[in-house]
């Protein structure tokens, strides 16, 4: 794998150091984060989902958390009160975590388990406030969230 230096990008760019932090992070990348397997979509314009390939897992065994703009999954087998005697073990059943960075706005908006695949629902919303806005040239129309009104401040001069 290449390593790239993004050192001269820092000294150009501002606002983007979330970016960078990223393309660092990538390269640090461990080969474990590989497991346990899974497939990110997009379902929507604005809907993704992750689905996760944790077979012997029960659903009190996996922890969501989103801090941020960081999801994480773990997962931690319960320890088994009767010992089980394997002649093969095939079915990995070690502790995970996996990390996934969300753009800004990206919440969980739900997760399920079903026949060994964890599947966690994203959106993007964007604040009303963040959307783009027509701004009016010329004055033909009072900008959002502005009150130039000098003929209070004329009212309370006459009244004196």
């Amino acid at each position: 794998m290449r390593t790239y230096d993004v050192a001269p990008l820092f000294r150009s760019s501002v606002g983007f150091d979330r970016l960078l932090d990223l393309l660092s992070q990538a390269e640090r990348a461990e080969a474990t984060a590989a497991w346990p397997p899974y497939n990110i979509e997009k379902v929507a314009e604005d809907e993704y989902r992750i689905t996760m390939a944790v077979a012997g897992f029960t659903s009190d065994e996996i922890e969501l958390t989103q801090h941020a703009t960081a999801l994480v999954v773990s997962g931690q087998k319960k320890s088994q009160e009767s010992e089980r005697h394997y002649l093969h073990r095939g079915i990995a059943a070690r502790t995970f975590r996996q990390t996934f960075n969300l753009a800004e706005h990206v919440r969980v908006t739900g997760a399920a388990l079903e026949n060994g695949l964890l599947t966690v629902d994203l959106k993007r919303e964007v604040p009303e406030a963040l959307k783009p806005h027509r701004i009016a040239i010329d004055g033909t129309q009072a900008a959002l969230g502005q009150d130039n009104a000098p003929a209070q401040v004329e009212d309370r001069v006459k009244a004196a």
